[in-house]
């Protein structure tokens, strides 16, 4: 595996135990070092600390959405450079729109294999 892929960190957000679980595995195994926050306000924080190479963000949260964390992450200089993918099950036919506009160079839709999630990543890192 190149050393780039081995050595990128991702932040996955998401509230949702076994979704997290199975990708945050996912991501390992495709040799990603991989930090998982529940909330908004947690992924906020975590951004800052651990500056992820690209953050993986369900759109719903418990105490704000995936669309206001990427609001405060790209208005914010130290943050606003890191590609988001969304990865939501809140299914709706702006998805792609509005993950454009919120300044996110992915969408995938759940359930998604891991694998595709994976090569998400892969993908964003290379255009990063």
């Amino acid at each position: 595996m190149e050393e780039p892929r081995a050595a990128a960190r991702i932040l996955l957000v998401d509230d949702e135990p076994d979704q997290v679980e199975m990708y945050h595995f996912a991501l390992e195994h495709a040799g990603f070092r991989v930090d998982d926050a529940e909330t908004g306000s947690e992924a906020i924080a975590q951004a800052h600390e651990r500056r992820p190479n690209v953050i993986v963000l369900d759109v719903r949260l418990p105490d704000m959405t995936g669309w206001d964390v990427c609001k405060a992450l790209k208005a914010d200089p130290v943050t606003a450079a890191i590609p988001i993918i969304i990865l939501t099950a809140a299914v709706s036919a702006t998805i792609g729109q509005q993950a454009a506009e919120h300044g996110c160079v992915a969408h995938l839709l759940k359930p998604c294999y891991p694998e595709d999630l994976a090569q998400m990543v892969r993908r964003a890192l290379a255009a990063a």
